[in-house]
């Protein structure tokens, strides 16, 4: 059996520090992490081989926001083609919309898993990637009437 390769993409902070505690996966698989470059994500290169970065996705300049999306998406399908993974993991947020569009068009898998910090109230990644993720669970069951496909796990934590 080949062992698949998972890409497991997220934002800074909680995001990442939720998709970090899927041990299990970076450790059983031959496993990728993508996540936005800032010096806290930068000392991850010691812990992680398989790692990449993303520019920092903020809002607060709508130019230089246009600008970091644009360069999100070219440097995310330069890592999707480098990388060819079978799934992507990720628990958001904006940056890794690119690597998810990707996927779906070269036919990959998506598992979508929605932030722990929302417990009863959709992301707005969240709200775009439930109609194409091919798993989309949520950490909280007061999230099934707003995603009634999702699956309820619980937390990740």
């Amino acid at each position: 059996m080949k062992i698949k390769k998972i890409l497991l993409i997220s934002s800074l902070g909680g995001h990442l520090e939720q998709l970090l505690s899927l041990k299990d996966v970076i450790g059983n698989y031959e496993s990728y992490i993508v996540t936005e470059k800032n010096e806290s994500t930068e000392k991850l290169r010691n812990k992680y081989k398989n790692i990449s970065f993303l520019p920092y996705i903020s809002r607060k300049n709508i130019f230089v926001f246009i600008y970091n999306y644009f360069k999100c998406f070219y440097i995310s399908f330069k890592i999707f083609l480098s990388i060819s993974p079978d799934v992507i993991v990720t628990t958001g947020s904006a940056s890794v919309i690119p690597m998810c569009l990707f996927s779906k068009l070269f036919g990959k898998k998506v598992i979508f898993i929605e932030t722990f910090s929302r417990i009863s109230s959709k992301t707005l990644t969240g709200r775009f990637c439930y109609y194409f993720a091919d798993v989309f669970i949520i950490q909280w069951e007061e999230l099934k009437d707003k995603y009634p496909n999702s699956i309820y796990l619980g937390s990740i934590y």
